[in-house]
């Protein structure tokens, strides 16, 4: 592993490698959270203030990490978060993404906002690529993505609820972050210190919303990339009845991501949803909300078996995704882990992270007693 990415003991360390390697406004978009980031740090400690009782004298002569969700069998319970713009992070990452989810099977949640076509990134996740929706008020186009995603066989959906109106996130104001992208003297100043960055980024292009192409396209060329953005990716008509249309038009598995109440729990299952992904969007939303991991227990006991649940939000560490299956989840998605990855070492940076979440996993699996990750349950949660 080049450039002294095997040194990187924790996906900290490839956030801090990160740091160092990103212009200050690209490293603040990908790190950064709503407003004064209490949200942020709240996922942080929840999933820390869960602990894990340790059994031993266990026979660990096998592990087995194996999942197996909506009839396909992925290699490690966890799986990259979609997330837009991702580029910013390092230019290339979303296909850096997608390759590695199919050497590794696992699942990679392409998003509306992706910086690469879907299809292009579908064919590279090989058979592993799920696709991540904006149900936007624009109608045709909700129902022109789903064409695409349908035809480029990403197999399940995530329709994101949890963006009723835009985030505010104060680093991306503190540091003139305009989209479309209107660099400022500090701005200029900074892509200077940082040229592998700044050449990167212009033989591959700004990240920009590269899934806006296709019949209807032309409907949105006059506008700027944030009347398209206001249109596309901000759901503030979208209600119960239409995801009940919605689930009517996918004929795959369904899931509803950013669900924290089990009151919704419960309609979503009502309403047919295959999924929930437990998630306050990494906190990059709503900063009063709370932590992913202290509302899973309950939306558990709501969904009582009848969905299968998906943690996202926080998670750093193998014992993160061991802690959400204990807590209810049958799985985990990890978004900014690989994004840091991805800035500390491009394509290399991110199988690094994926190689630190694994073996973090499979040791707490050995620290608790229980080599086959799908027998996790709430026996295994301390006091």
């Amino acid at each position: 592993m080049s450039g002294g990415l095997e040194r990187a003991a924790s996906i900290d360390d490839l956030r801090l490698r990160a740091r160092r390697r990103l212009p200050r406004f690209a490293f603040d978009f990908v790190d950064g959270g709503a407003e004064s980031e209490t949200g942020l740090a709240r996922n942080r400690s929840a999933l820390d203030a869960v602990t894990l009782a340790p059994r031993y004298l266990v026979d660990l002569s096998a592990y087995d990490t194996e999942t197996t969700l909506f009839g396909k069998a992925y290699a490690a319970p966890f799986g990259i978060a979609p997330m837009g713009f991702i580029n910013m992070a390092w230019p290339g990452a979303d296909l850096a993404f997608a390759r590695l989810a199919a050497r590794e099977r696992i699942p990679h949640a392409i998003s509306t906002a992706a910086s690469t076509p879907l299809e292009v990134l579908a064919e590279a996740a090989e058979g592993f690529a799920w696709f991540q929706i904006y149900v936007s008020n624009d109608r045709e186009m909700t129902a022109h993505f789903l064409d695409r995603a349908e035809a480029a066989g990403c197999e399940v959906l995530l329709v994101t609820v949890d963006v009723p109106t835009t985030g505010k996130r104060d680093r991306d104001i503190r540091n003139g972050l305009r989209i479309p992208f209107r660099p400022t003297p500090s701005i200029l100043a900074d892509l200077a210190l940082h040229p592998r960055w700044s050449l990167g980024t212009l033989r591959a292009g700004a990240p920009h919303f590269a899934n806006l192409s296709g019949a209807r396209a032309g409907a949105y060329a006059s506008m700027t990339l944030a009347e398209v953005q206001k249109r596309l990716l901000i759901a503030d008509r979208f209600d119960w009845d239409g995801l009940k249309r919605l689930r009517d038009r996918w004929k795959g598995p369904l899931l509803l991501k950013g669900v924290m109440r089990a009151d919704d729990a419960e309609k979503a299952a009502a309403a047919g949803c295959d999924g929930l992904v437990v998630s306050n969007h990494g906190g990059r939303q709503a900063d009063y909300a709370p932590a992913s991991a202290e509302v899973l227990p309950e939306i558990a006991a709501a969904a009582a078996g009848r969905m299968t649940l998906i943690l996202d939000s926080g998670v750093r560490r193998g014992a993160d995704i061991a802690r959400a299956k204990a807590l209810g989840a049958e799985f985990a998605l990890a978004g900014r882990a690989f994004a840091y990855g991805a800035g500390a070492g491009g394509e290399a940076g991110a199988a690094r992270a994926f190689d630190i979440l694994k073996t973090e996993l499979l040791r707490t699996m050995g620290q608790i007693g229980q080599p086959v990750f799908r027998k996790i349950g709430p026996e295994a949660l301390g006091p």
